[in-house]
């Protein structure tokens, strides 16, 4: 008998973990096969692997982007076509959860369900036949596809990613984060606010903590202050090296007159960044305010809010979200709520709505591919004046000579009267704005009499030379531009300035600079740590004779390098979280022991500690590099690994230097830290350009076909 009961007991726990492996897939809505039949498609490869794809119309060309970038990394974008269909807890577990969360309240389906039949039909015909090109993959190489049910996609579901990343750019997971978790909000613009509007001061920052600093450089310089005539434009995106924002570089061209070099992220059918034959831009994260958070009253029962003196229903939906544990998938559920302001997340402190810029829209799919096309500055800033891109600078150039740094982003149209940086009344319609100000409204600079513009995550009222400052009273202060200054815009204009005429080298070692000014947040940091008093603790004292002796520069010459390079992390991160800064013997401290446990010494080389690692085994490379957490050379971000080195993992990206000579014919070089293919560690080109990266070296953009057919590349039809 008790041999029985076991057997029934056994064989009910594998009847149950078959129909949890199963119901996720069985029970995910499948969309009908997205229909599109490509023309003519070409894909060829460079020497570094770089796809360069050619088609008849522009949708055959997304088509091949996407059976490109899937040969190169398929897994990364499942990923983020699972987070378009609400199953990236099935495949990620929690931590994807928290995304389909994040797109079940933003209501993100319905807002591409109303948006898609009313896009252009170009650009349906675009997403659509991307979404071709991702299902004709993964009908090649099921055993890749690692979420059962997951293909067929479609054009609309392409589109659900850039409405659901998009406002994550400018700070929105952070304030639902806070919200969620009932903490005060982190709020960009300024500093964190409690839900009466007062600042709120943050925690130390501990060494080694991730400080989070999203950020970029941008440079372009006018044919006026180039020694033979050009016009010049550096795109020096900071991202992370692998993952869903991670770069991928492409080269497009079309019959339909679609021709661009970039790079793009994973989910995306064309560049976001880079050149035509006409003009190019690059981008750099801006902190604007764009969020606003309104605080509910609501009734008794917790299911109304008061809204102009009378009670509305407060919208409810229960969503089970799907999280895998383990071998299995199973179902949480969850109450998501909205209101006329937005999406509201309820805490122990009441219910709060959240409205932000590009609210329920999906006008940035059009946007991107209209800049894409533009074939001058007119072109271009009309799709600027679209406004689909919510936020983020645009610093531009193009064949005649223009440059410009453009302050994109989509204010809300607010009323005085209320304290925009606090947290608003939920209760009063006149709090409650509806519209975006539009683009000629937002700071602009073009073509300064210094001859370029730049911007590294600062302040736009400082874009360009001594005289050429944006007048900050100009604009409303309810814009809620930031004024922060970092060390690498503060060098880049020192850079700039004692530069006469710049040529193509003396612009590449301005790119690659790697030192900190002697002011800001650095100066008054490095003065806390020299001023300590160590007498008690003679390590710490040798510790800060050698801070003494550094040379402001990590570029791994000097003495002092790893050490200055740990301590100033930290310092940086509080500076550009608007935090509280650190306890600086903490810091000091906590960095020397660091060195002395793994390096036997205060001062290892830098390249000893800070690498470039990637892959394992047969595959690792293990490259030193230079740069710090703010310096224009970006190694920002950094984990410490087991043997004590510093793995990078976030900095310096995608690099692109592009040149339009007198006559406006364009050339570009361009690296990467890894390769074309990073989750493909079988490939020549897992990390073929690591080598060239560390080095500070570039390789070519066979833009012109004829001198990549010449070079030898691969052709082939997917």
């Amino acid at each position: 008998m008790l041999r029985r009961i076991l057997l029934g007991f056994l064989l009910l726990l594998v009847v149950t973990a078959a129909s949890l492996a199963l119901w996720e897939p069985l029970t995910a809505e499948a969309p009908e096969a997205t229909v599109f039949k490509p023309t003519d498609v070409r894909i060829a490869r460079d020497k570094f692997g770089v796809p360069h794809i050619f088609g008849k119309t522009d949708a055959d060309v997304a088509y091949g982007v996407a059976y490109a970038h899937a040969e190169d990394d398929f897994a990364t974008l499942q990923e983020v076509l699972a987070m378009t269909r609400g199953r990236a807890g099935a495949m990620l577990g929690e931590d994807g959860a928290k995304i389909d969360y994040a797109a079940a309240l933003l209501d993100v389906r319905t807002t591409t369900a109303r948006d898609w039949p009313r896009l252009p039909a170009d650009v349906r015909a675009l997403f659509t036949a991307y979404a071709a090109g991702l299902n004709h993959y993964a009908d090649k190489h099921p055993s890749e596809v690692r979420l059962s049910g997951l293909f067929p996609v479609t054009g609309e579901d392409v589109v659900a990613g850039f409405v659901l990343r998009s406002p994550f750019f400018f700070g929105l997971d952070s304030v639902l984060g806070s919200l969620v978790e009932g903490k005060p909000l982190n709020r960009e613009g300024g500093p964190a606010l409690d839900a009466s509007g007062k600042i709120v001061p943050r925690a130390d920052t501990p060494v080694g903590s991730d400080p989070a600093a999203n950020g970029s450089n941008g440079m372009a310089v006018a044919p006026a202050r180039s020694t033979d005539g050009a016009t010049r434009l550096v795109s020096n995106s900071h991202q992370p090296w692998t993952g869903g924002v991670a770069w991928y570089e492409l080269v497009v061209h079309s019959e339909e007159g679609w021709d661009f070099a970039g790079a793009n992220f994973p989910g995306s059918p064309y560049p976001f960044l880079g050149h035509n034959k006409y003009l190019g831009w690059t981008n750099t994260v801006n902190r604007p305010d764009l969020i606003d958070v309104y605080k509910l009253v609501l009734d008794e029962s917790g299911e109304k809010y008061r809204y102009d003196g009378a009670w509305r229903p407060l919208e409810e939906k229960r969503v089970w979200l799907k999280v895998k544990f383990g071998p299995f998938v199973l179902p949480v559920p969850r109450t998501i709520y909205r209101s006329v302001h937005g999406p509201v997340v309820k805490n122990a402190k009441g219910a709060f709505a959240i409205r932000y810029a590009g609210i329920d829209q999906s006008a940035m799919v059009t946007q991107y591919y209209r800049l894409n096309k533009a074939k001058d500055f007119a072109e271009w800033r009309a799709a600027m004046a679209g406004q689909g891109v919510p936020a983020t600078n645009f610093i531009y150039a193009d064949a005649k000579g223009n440059i410009g740094l453009f302050y994109n982003a989509m204010f809300p149209d607010r009323p005085d009267g209320f304290n925009w940086r606090g947290v608003l009344p939920g209760d009063n319609s006149a709090a409650l704005w509806t519209q975006t100000l539009p683009f000629d409204r937002a700071p602009a600079l073009v073509n300064p009499r210094s001859g370029y513009v730049m911007n590294a995550n600062n302040t736009p009222w400082v874009a360009a030379g001594p005289g050429d400052e944006l007048d900050a009273a100009a604009f409303s202060p309810l814009l809620g531009v930031e004024d922060d200054m970092t060390n690498r815009a503060t060098r880049l204009i020192d850079l700039f300035e004692a530069s006469s005429q710049i040529d193509e080298a003396r612009l590449k070692a301005i790119k690659y600079d790697t030192a900190y000014a002697k002011t800001g947040y650095a100066k008054a940091w490095i003065d806390r740590l020299l001023s300590l008093n160590l007498k008690d603790d003679p390590a710490l004292v040798e510790a800060q004779n050698l801070l003494r002796r550094w040379d402001w520069n990590l570029d791994g010459k000097g003495k002092g390098d790893a050490l200055a390079l740990m301590v100033l992390r930290p310092a940086n991160g509080s500076h550009y979280q608007r935090r509280a800064g650190p306890d600086p013997r903490t810091v000091l401290a906590e960095a020397a022991a660091h060195l002395q446990d793994h390096f036997g010494g205060l001062d290892p080389k830098l390249g000893t500690v800070l690498r470039l690692r990637h892959g394992e085994g047969a595959y690792r490379i293990d490259l030193p590099l230079d740069g710090g957490n703010d310096t224009v050379r970006a190694s920002t971000l950094w984990d410490a690994e087991p043997d004590g080195r510093l793995k990078v993992r976030h900095g310096d990206s995608f690099i692109m230097f592009v040149t339009w000579d007198k006559q406006g014919a364009v050339r570009s070089e361009s690296i990467q830290p890894f390769g074309s293919a990073t989750t493909r560690p079988e490939s020549p080109h897992y990390n073929d350009q690591a080598p060239l990266f560390v080095r500070h070296q570039l390789k070519p953009v066979l833009f012109d076909p004829a001198a990549l057919k010449a070079s030898g590349a691969r052709f082939y039809r997917p």
